[in-house]
């Protein structure tokens, strides 16, 4: 057993406590986008690119032209689209 109390610091480091990945939407439906703007950020494809909208290695959905985002449903996915304003 021992005589001395660990530190408060390392005892706090060891529980794993980590900062967010700051994943999620980053617009929703009906917002305007322009090119290059970010939509989701995702880990897996959770949400399926459509019509204006690319996809990036680490699954990010971005917008590839000035729009409004859409969202829908294809196969039982939801998709994300750009549609461009008129």
């Amino acid at each position: 057993m021992s005589k001395v109390k660990a530190s408060g610091k390392v005892a706090q480091h060891a529980q794993g406590k980590r900062h967010g990945k700051r994943l999620g939407l980053k617009k929703s439906g009906g917002q305007a986008v322009a090119v290059g703007q970010i939509i989701v950020r995702q880990r897996g494809s959770v949400y399926r690119p459509a019509a204006g909208v690319g996809m990036g290695k680490d699954h990010t959905i971005f917008a590839m032209q000035d729009g409004t985002v859409q969202f829908g449903k294809r196969h039982g996915k939801t998709t994300v689209s750009v549609v461009a304003a008129n």
